[in-house]
Parts: structure tokens; sequence; C-alpha cells
């Protein structure tokens, strides 16, 4: 069953991702603002619609960013559910700097126990699964991806001399510059979109905080990738899990190593 709605969720990923890049070339981006004032793009509401194309035969509920006024009262019955944001990165995407992920997780009593995250310029396609493993394919070539051993405490992971942190491109707080500067020599690579998270998972980066507003669906998929390797995304500063499907989809601060 699961590596049947892996297959689905990786179909998926990269025909939307086909679709946005076909937007993504033509400049003809049709940006259109929500009530947040975050940007919409034409490439959002497409890779929307197909993914969902893909998804609704498997009669799991879904969660979209694009599709998201779904009552708690009504959520809150899911065991599980599709959680999937179609173009992540919008105001990269805008950018052209090619920082935008396609996300797809599957999501089991507030645990996102499978994940997919495509990042269409790269054709990088990563993907996990809880308790199974990670995985890379870039053109139509898959390795396993690998856990780095680094200290399972907060405290002793920020003695350590030389750390490596990604952060975020378009929203980087106060609050994770001061996280940063508490550190000894650490050195800092800024990105946008999930990629930020699978940095980490090819072991580019050692940290990852994020003291900044994020939404379920910018986050589960990746977070998915991650569990497959062992890693956990943690909230800050309890250092309890990250769970998913709460009543306010916005995400508390968190922190990844």
């Amino acid at each position: 069953m699961m590596k049947d709605l892996l297959a689905i969720a990786k179909k998926a990923a990269l025909k939307a991702g086909e679709e946005i890049l076909a937007i993504y070339d033509t400049d003809d981006f049709d940006v259109d603002l929500k009530s947040d004032s975050s940007p919409l793009t034409k490439a959002d509401k497409k890779g929307h619609d197909v993914i969902i194309s893909f998804l609704e035969g498997t009669n799991i509920p879904i969660l979209s960013e694009e599709g998201y006024e779904i009552p708690f009262a009504d959520r809150k019955k899911w065991d599980q559910y599709w959680c999937i944001d179609p173009l992540d990165g919008t105001k990269e995407f805008i950018k052209r700097n090619g920082e935008f992920t396609v996300n797809i997780a599957l999501v089991e009593k507030g645990i996102p126990i499978m994940g997919v995250v495509f990042v269409p310029v790269l054709n990088k396609l990563f993907f996990g699964v809880k308790g199974e493993g990670s995985w890379l394919e870039v053109n139509e070539k898959t390795e396993t991806l690998k856990p780095k051993t680094t200290p399972t405490e907060l405290n002793l992971l920020k003695q350590q001399d030389g750390l490596r942190i990604v952060a975020s491109r378009s929203h980087l707080s106060q609050e994770t510059e001061d996280f940063i500067n508490e550190l000894s020599n650490p050195s800092t690579v800024s990105m946008g979109s999930s990629l930020k998270f699978l940095v980490l998972a090819e072991n580019g980066a050692d940290i990852y905080p994020r003291f900044a507003p994020t939404m379920e669906w910018d986050t589960a998929a990746a977070h998915g990738v991650l569990l497959g390797l062992g890693y956990e995304v943690f909230e800050h500063p309890s250092l309890t899990p990250l769970i998913y499907n709460k009543e306010n989809l916005l995400n508390p601060y968190f922190i990844v190593f």
C-alpha cells in the first residue's frame, strides 16, 4: 500500500514540476496577491490541479495550500491525509532564482510518514518513508541518502565549532540571527523554500533554525524525507516533535538537527 502511494506521489510531483517549469520558462507568471499579501501565480494553481488529479483517486483527504479552507471539525476526524504545497517558494519562483519545490506529504496521526519533494530546476526528486529510509533520484538514477551522526542533544550540538547553518533567504528573523550569533565560528548558507531541509538531507548543513512563520504544508513533505533518515523537526524552545493537522495550521518556531 505504502509503495503504491509513494509511486503516485512521485508521479504527481514530477508532472506538477513539469507544468510549473513550462510557466517558469515563459515569464508569464500572472501574479496575484492572496488575503495575507503573499503572492500567488498561475504556476501555483496549475501545480495544485495536477497534483489533485493524481491524488484524488487514492480516496485519502487532501489539504493543499491552494484549497485549505477545510473546517477543523472535519479535519480532526482524519487519521490520514495528503498535505501538499504545489509550489513552495513562490517568492523565489518570481525572483527566478530556481529555489522552489513541489511538496507532497502523507500525514498519519499528526506525523508525516512519507514525504516527496521535487526541485524542478535541478530535476532532483527527494523522497522518504518513516522507518524505511530516504532517497534522491536524479535523471532516473536513485541513491540512498545516509544520515550524519551528530549529537542528539541541542546543547551538545551548539558547543561544536564551525557548525553549518542553513537559513531562510527571504524570511531571516532577528531571533534566527541571535541564535546563529551564539555559536562558535558558524558558517551560513541562505536558501528558499523546503530546500533548506534538503541541505541537511544531503549532509550540506548541520542545523536549520526557523524562528519565523511557516505553514504546515511548507514543512510536511521535507519533514517526511528527514524522518526517513531518522532526523527530527522539533518545536522551539520546547524541543517536542513538530505535529500536523492542528486547529491552527500555522507552525510554531522549530529547529531541525
